[in-house]
C-alpha cells in the first residue's frame, strides 16, 4: 500500500472539554490534515519536544524513552500510522539495532512524541488519508518537518462549538458535513475529527 509522509502542523485544544486536545498532521506536498484526539499529557510532550527552547528540568517520559534508546544504541527509523479503526489509530515504531529492525505496537500520540525526538519521519498508508484527513480551503504548499523547522501552534476552539456537550447524533448527514466542513474552515480541529468519526460510523454502516 501506498505511503505518505506527514508533518507535525500543529495542536489545537478546547476551552470547554478538560483534557480534550487535536494533534494537527499534514500530509506532505499536499493539503490534506489528518486531526486526532490526543490526552494533555501527550499534547504537553509534544509541545515541549516541537519547542527548542523549553528544557524540563527533568525528562519526561518520552525524554527518558529517548536517552534509554541512545545509551543502549536503539535507533527509530520511522513511525507508521497503519491502521484506524472506530475512530481509533493505531501506530507503530520501527526501531533498529545492530542493523536489525524491529517493530514495536504504540499509541499515536506516543509514536509522535518519540518521532519529534529521534527526528524521524511519520507515515500513514493513502486509504487512512483518503478515509480520515480534512482539505483546508487555502495551502501555503510548503510544508514543515518533525526536525528543526516544525514549531507549534496552540489554537482556541470556540467555546460555543462543543461536540462534546451537543447531541449530533439526531443530525443528520448533510449537517455534519457541513458543520465538519466550517470546522475546518475555523481551523477548530477538534470539532472537525469528532463531527468526522460520526459521519464515517453512518457512512460505514
Amino acid at each position: 500500500m501506498q505511503q505518505i509522509r506527514l508533518y507535525v502542523k500543529g495542536l489545537s485544544y478546547s476551552q470547554t472539554q478538560s483534557g480534550a486536545y487535536a494533534l494537527v498532521l499534514g500530509e506532505e506536498n499536499g493539503e490534506r490534515r489528518l486531526p486526532i484526539i490526543i490526552g494533555g499529557f501527550e499534547a504537553q510532550s509534544i509541545a515541549i519536544a516541537l519547542e527548542k527552547d523549553m528544557n524540563p528540568p527533568r525528562p519526561l517520559t518520552h525524554d527518558l524513552f529517548k536517552n534509554f534508546a541512545d545509551q543502549f544504541h536503539i535507533g527509530l527509523k520511522e513511525v507508521l500510522i497503519h491502521k484506524l479503526q472506530d475512530g481509533v489509530f493505531y501506530s507503530t515504531l520501527v526501531c533498529e539495532r545492530d542493523g536489525e529492525s524491529h517493530s514495536l505496537d504504540a499509541r499515536t500520540s506516543d509514536a509522535v512524541a518519540l518521532a519529534i525526538r529521534f527526528k524521524t519521519p511519520i507515515f500513514t498508508y493513502q486509504e487512512i488519508l483518503d478515509k480520515a484527513g480534512v482539505i483546508l480551503g487555502e495551502s501555503t504548499g510548503k510544508e514543515e518537518s518533525t526536525d528543526t523547522k516544525s514549531t507549534v501552534s496552540l489554537t482556541k476552539t470556540s467555546s460555543t462549538e462543543n461536540p462534546g456537550a451537543e447531541s449530533i447524533k439526531g443530525q443528520s448527514l448533510e449537517s455534519l458535513k457541513k458543520q465538519m466542513d466550517e470546522a475546518v474552515r475555523n481551523e477548530d480541529y477538534e470539532r472537525a475529527a469528532r463531527l468526522r468519526d460520526e459521519i464515517d460510523k453512518r457512512e460505514g454502516s
